[in-house]
């Protein structure tokens, strides 16, 4: 399996690529980090789906081996965006896998 085909085999990894879009809207704003130049805490990912921090990291950590989210370090924390071209090269890959 491809990990792009891993990654979005995840309910829950869907549910977050799709808040990710409009990260303002989805989440609430940081103390730390902008929500959209830096990306969504990790904390606050996992409190939105409802699961520990460290099941999150190993959520967000699978949407990142497939390249469609970039991770940004800041002090102690760990923010995460969407990768765009990351995600333009995965529809391309599924797109040729399906036709």
């Amino acid at each position: 399996m491809s990990a792009t085909a891993k990654a979005l085999s995840s309910q829950r990894r869907q549910q977050v690529l799709k808040w990710l879009v409009d990260p303002v809207a989805n989440f609430p704003a940081q103390h730390t980090g902008d929500l959209v130049k830096d990306g969504v805490c990790v904390g606050f990912i996992a409190d939105k789906l409802g699961i520990a921090q460290p099941s999150a990291t190993s959520q967000m950590k699978i949407l990142q081996a497939a390249g469609l989210v970039m991770p940004t370090r800041i002090a102690q924390w760990t923010f995460y965006k969407r990768d765009e071209a990351g995600i333009r090269k995965a529809l391309a890959e599924l797109s040729a896998l399906l036709e």
